[in-house]
């Protein structure tokens, strides 16, 4: 899978998916290492690619809708693209 990171989005196979990056430093309680990168998907319906293993924990009995999201820890094989746009 051919995946690219761009300031704005992430292009995956010809798919275009608005995106936000954050890097914040956590808390040890949050069990993420220093510099991890979290991405965020612009729209409720824009899916991050699988292979970011992207979190979502919307619950349509409640609803409870959340965008997706993926953690990018700095051992993450796409960690070196990732913060090469950000900065």
């Amino acid at each position: 899978m051919k995946i690219r990171f761009l300031k704005k989005g992430i292009k995956t196979n010809g798919r275009y998916v608005p995106v936000w990056y954050s890097k914040g430093e956590y808390t040890k309680e949050s069990g993420l290492p220093k510099g991890t990168i979290t991405i965020y998907a612009k729209g409720y319906n824009d899916r991050l690619p699988n292979v970011l293993n992207p979190i979502n924990q919307s619950d349509m009995q409640t609803d409870y809708f959340e965008k997706d999201k993926a953690r990018i820890t700095p051992t993450n094989r796409y960690y070196k693209k990732v913060i090469r746009v950000i900065k």
